[in-house]
């Protein structure tokens, strides 16, 4: 499809930020008589879901300890739910385990879920925490855990299923969506972008909105913003911090039969129902191999979560974990990493040809190992994201790398270049230029 010379709108990046505003602000144009989709584009160096949204792992939830991010995600899950079989949305809840040094802070987001009737129930002690796993998994066993916050909302989202369900939506109010299109500056007149220049053209344009994800220093370049600013933390102003930052996450599934975390009613994963998402946090455990190194884990801290599709398990580790015994390929330690979490979770038999371990819930082969998506997240200093206006016309919306479930930050903004003031996006501008 070749690009035209001009649009009233363009959208750079068919992300789930890019896709999302361009359906809203056609959706907003048609109800104000002022246009529709036939007046917005959606470009992409690559293509639909082609960025972090289409290897991300499609976890929603609402386990923020800042209000502001709370009142955020509320209206995404309202998103989500609006449209849940073109988002590929399963609306399965998200559990929160946690240590006794997490339980004062978990249970300050529960008292504020409840000040946005956000649905949750909160469970405090061990005891009681060991029996409300229990309920779900009969050999859960994990020991430590002091609390469970279990968000009645929420889920996980497949990821290019949602990607090519919004990008579909898009389309059908007549927004234009092409890829292999990579921007390569813009043309100004005076403060405000006048057109955008790409290795296939110029586009004139009235107005810019960059959802790029990790890509957004490329266009903060661009527009000749700032490479560090200045932070308050409420003591003390820090200077020439940067303004971008980047970390390498690897992210993968393991090749497990889905029918093997069955709950005691017998849902299991592959019937997308009632397992809601578990995000475990460990500070102690021991796990023992069975072969004659011994024992090998103390003291490390893991979050595991439940995943989508035929996948059963996708996983993050929030400390590094280098066992000197085992190989030094980084897949095979991070297959290793997340059977160890799930051994600790519940009576688990994992054997991948080199290892043996748990008890004898699952007795199987485990042998997939698709540890091939590597995820380049960004950071901001202070970690909010930012969804703001620079050059006059050019919405912003770089996320921090909490971008994949806040689908309805496009809602948001599409109101907001409507004219809109709404208080939920406007908590996160970090500086106006």
């Amino acid at each position: 499809m070749s690009i035209p010379n001009a649009s009233k709108y363009v959208i750079i990046g068919a992300g789930i930020h890019g896709l999302s505003t361009a359906y809203h602000l056609a959706l907003e144009l048609k109800k104000r008589n002022l246009g529709g989709g036939e007046d917005i584009l959606v470009i992409d160096k690559s293509g639909i879901g082609s960025g972090a949204s289409g290897i991300a792992c499609g976890v929603v939830r609402n386990n923020y300890f800042q209000p502001a991010m709370r009142e955020l995600m509320a209206h995404s899950v309202e998103v989500w739910e609006s449209d849940p079989e073109a988002y590929s949305y399963h609306p399965v809840g998200y559990m929160q385990i946690s240590p006794e040094l997490m339980r004062d802070d978990v249970g300050t987001i529960y008292e504020q879920q409840k000040s946005i009737d956000y649905p949750s129930t909160f469970v405090e002690g061990a005891s009681d925490s060991m029996a409300y796993m229990r309920e779900l998994f009969d050999d859960w066993q994990a020991k430590g855990i002091t609390s469970v916050l279990h968000e009645k909302k929420g889920g996980y989202s497949n990821n290019m299923k949602c990607m090519q369900g919004l990008a579909g939506k898009a389309e059908n109010e007549g927004v234009k969506i092409i890829g292999n299109v990579e921007v390569q500056e813009f043309e100004f007149s005076g403060k405000s972008i006048s057109a955008v220049v790409t290795n296939r053209g110029v586009i004139q344009t009235d107005y810019v909105v960059i959802g790029a994800g990790p890509w957004v220093n490329t266009f903060w370049k661009m527009l000749d913003l700032p490479q560090s600013i200045s932070v308050n933390d409420g003591k003390k102003i820090h200077e020439n911090i940067t303004m971008w930052r980047y970390y390498c996450l690897q992210e993968g599934t393991l090749g497990v039969d889905p029918k093997a975390l069955t709950t005691n009613d017998g849902n299991c994963l592959q019937s997308f129902t009632l397992i809601p998402m578990l995000h475990c946090t460990q500070t102690s455990m021991e796990v023992w191999s069975p072969i004659s190194c011994g024992g090998f884990i103390t003291n490390l801290i893991l979050v595991s979560a439940a995943c989508r599709e035929e996948l059963l398990l996708m996983m993050s580790m929030e400390q590094a974990m280098i066992f000197q015994w085992i190989p030094t390929v980084r897949n095979h330690r991070i297959l290793w990493s997340v059977m160890i979490l799930l051994a600790f979770c519940q009576h688990v038999v994992f054997r991948t040809g080199f290892f043996v371990i748990g008890v004898s819930r699952i007795s199987g082969i485990c042998t997939k190992r698709n540890m091939h998506l590597v995820d380049w997240g960004h950071w901001l200093p202070i970690v909010f994201p930012v969804f703001d206006v620079y050059r006059e016309n050019c919405s912003i919306i770089a996320d921090s790398n909490h971008g994949y479930k806040m689908i309805g930050v496009g809602k948001l903004i599409a109101a907001q270049i409507m004219g809109e003031k709404s208080r939920t996006p406007g908590t996160f501008p970090i500086l106006q230029v």
